[in-house]
């Protein structure tokens, strides 16, 4: 076989997933070099690419009138760019020392061999299944990608009763349930954990709950499925749990993801503790020279705790896929790490999270102070002033932010910016302190809550090493 995988001399990239990390690569490698420098082949088992799968819940809702809007780029733009985009083909096979993969076209069966010269990776995640009797039944839905989300709506679109059952409470499970409220629905959420939101302490996932109850969803938390029910007809009725059964014509997964790695594994490449590939600040996978990863299917260095860690968001992706197109593409960028920023909402009920959660703390070991304060988004005097809940970490000593939670209405959720880039500089709260925020009343108390939850902690950091450092404390 040639050593190159293109025609004539050129380079040939393969591409292994047609979403947001994968096609990023490839668009930027297409900008670094042109098609008489390099073949760019994609693989997609799927029928779209390059869509928002974080929109889907918001498309099932009824708040996106229509699929195509999720679309950033369709496959004939794709085409036209210079890559040869292959839809509904399923790469089940990566050979690393022949530098070559199996692809299989999913309505035809035909399977067929493509030699590359550098291989992407970016197979993305799939919703967790549990291995529960009636969870592959009819009318069973997980929601990850364009396809799913048709699916789903077809049997909305077909289902005679009014009844939907979430399985899970974080984002995914909570954007759905109110999104199934939006079509008429009868709403149920099951979920394992004591509050909704996960992602959340207990304290603050309980506003999450409060919201969610407002909006008429029925939340039965503390509570494990052991199975989906099926009717004479085979279709889903029912999810049951230890203690009860809660009537479903439709049920919907939101139990979270793991990353698609079957294919990485079974080619021998380099996993995590999360079952992600693992790559080195250049994306590429590690001791492989001319192989690169990225999007759901990897894991990032979390640069609060240090660990590495799953997360599967859009904007690590599209910025994997920067980097990786970069690289392949003969220039040099690297993706430094995360700090774990994400919002959501319910109703009006903004919900915002970054760096470490409680647990999550106390799992790698750091001592640390918590702090709640209660603000408003605006000045209080000024119309449309809401409330504001605002949970601050900081290390114990040091005084470095480790985490913020806020939970609120309008303007809550995306002041949790502030708290990801001081975290990303490794800011303590005292330093905080003194950022010079946007103000004005239409925009935030002259102190922003944020800012607010900031004095409290290092006033506690403060108390705290005060006490420790008194005589006769034994410290």
């Amino acid at each position: 076989m040639s050593m190159s995988g293109g025609r004539g001399g050129t380079e040939r990239l393969v591409v292994i997933g047609g979403d947001a990390a994968g096609m990023s690569a490839a668009s930027q490698a297409r900008r670094l070099r042109g098609p008489g420098e390099l073949e760019i082949v994609a693989f997609e088992r799927g029928h779209f690419t390059s869509y928002s799968a974080c929109g889907i819940p918001y498309w099932v809702g009824g708040d996106v009138p229509d699929r195509d809007r999720l679309i950033a780029r369709t496959p004939e733009e794709h085409r036209a760019r210079g890559i040869d985009l292959r839809l509904c083909t399923e790469v089940t096979e990566i050979d690393v020392a022949g530098q070559r993969v199996r692809a299989r076209d999913v309505d035809l069966g035909a399977e067929s061999w493509t030699s590359y010269d550098k291989l992407v990776i970016a197979t993305g995640a799939r919703p967790v299944r549990p291995d529960l009797p009636g969870v592959n039944a009819p009318g069973v839905h997980g929601v990850q990608t364009l396809d799913d989300g048709q699916a789903l709506l077809d049997t909305l679109t077909r289902s005679r009763g009014r009844r939907a059952v979430v399985v899970g409470a974080g984002y995914i499970g909570v954007e759905m349930a109110e999104a199934l409220i939006n079509r008429g629905y009868e709403v149920t959420v099951v979920n394992r954990g004591k509050e909704p939101m996960a992602t959340l302490d207990p304290d603050m996932g309980r506003l999450v709950h409060e919201a969610m109850e407002g909006l008429g969803i029925t939340m039965v938390n503390d509570a494990e499925v052991v199975g989906m029910p099926t009717g004479a007809d085979g279709r889903v009725r029912a999810v049951a749990t230890r203690d009860a059964e809660y009537p479903a014509d439709v049920v919907v997964l939101g139990i979270g993801v793991r990353p698609e790695t079957a294919l990485a594994e079974a080619a021998g490449l380099p996993l995590g503790g999360r079952r992600g590939l693992l790559t080195d600040l250049a994306m590429r996978v590690r001791g492989h020279e001319n192989i690169w990863a990225g999007g759901d299917c990897v894991e990032v260095l979390d640069l609060v705790s240090g660990q590495e860690r799953h997360i599967a968001l859009g904007t690590h992706a599209n910025k994997h896929g920067q980097v990786i197109g970069t690289n392949v593409g003969g220039g040099y960028a690297t993706f430094p790490g995360v700090v774990g920023t994400a919002v959501s909402k319910v109703c009006d009920l903004e919900i915002a999270r970054t760096g470490l959660r409680e647990k999550d703390a106390h799992r790698v070991g750091l001592r640390f102070e918590t702090v709640t304060v209660e603000s408003t988004s605006r000045a209080g005097y000024y119309p449309g002033a809401s409330p504001m809940t605002v949970k601050m970490l900081a290390e114990r000593r040091t005084g470095r932010l480790l985490g913020v939670q806020i939970v609120g209405r309008e303007g809550a959720a995306k002041r949790v910016d502030i708290a990801a880039v001081a975290l990303t500089a490794g800011m303590t709260v005292e330093g905080m302190t003194a950022l010079d925020l946007g103000y004005a009343p239409p925009f935030s108390p002259v102190w922003d809550p944020v800012l607010v939850a900031a004095r409290k902690a290092a006033a506690k950091v403060r108390d705290g090493e005060g006490a420790r450092q008194r005589p006769g404390d034994g410290t």
